[in-house]
């Protein structure tokens, strides 16, 4: 092993949590409508728990309400339910067999619990990646005691580790940043 398969594995796993943190980002609400948000709603279809994707198709209808058109209209009134109780505080309305999903508007104090779960997930993906960053400088480190690196390439490898950590952090404190200005925008 070399320090451009540890710093490529390292860079792989990293990835990995930048994907993570943009699917948690993306359960979070904002005030404008987006398909996503109905993603983590499952309901339950012959006696299995499904996502809703997977038996509705989840549409923009406008800025403020989403389409749920249901594939089966005997599960209009399952999937209602579902979304009624799930934890994003929606309020359904079947119309036929569609379902309009108005998003309520959220008041300053929501937004700002919102922005505070939104450091919070950056934080812990922030975490993950120095985990990462630790985890590959321990595999440098093991390299040398085994005498496959020597201590000028380790250290070249840490730096090049660093860069790495560097790179995504900031990636995630843009996405933060970000996610935070959408919810904060009224």
């Amino acid at each position: 092993m070399s320090v451009a398969d540890v710093s490529k594995n390292a860079e792989s796993r990293m990835a990995k949590s930048i994907e993570a943190l943009q699917a948690e980002l993306a359960k979070l609400r904002t005030g404008r409508a987006h398909a996503g948000i109905l993603d983590h709603v499952e309901v339950e279809y012959y006696g299995s728990m499904v996502p809703i994707s997977q038996v509705a198709n989840v549409t923009v209808i406008d800025a403020r309400t989403l389409g749920v058109q249901v594939w089966e209209k005997s599960l209009a009134q399952t999937v209602d339910k579902a979304i009624r109780e799930s934890d994003l505080g929606l309020n359904p309305q079947a119309a036929g067999d569609v379902i309009r999903v108005p998003m309520p508007a959220l008041t300053e104090e929501r937004r700002r619990d919102l922005a505070k779960v939104v450091k919070a997930e950056g934080e812990n993906a922030k975490v993950a990646i120095r985990n990462l960053r630790r985890d590959a400088n321990d595999q440098l480190k093991k390299l040398v005691k085994d005498k496959a690196l020597s201590e000028d390439e380790e250290r070249r490898g840490q730096d090049v580790i660093q860069k790495l950590t560097d790179t995504f952090v900031a990636r995630i404190d843009d996405m933060v940043a970000k996610k935070e200005a959408e919810i904060m925008t009224i």
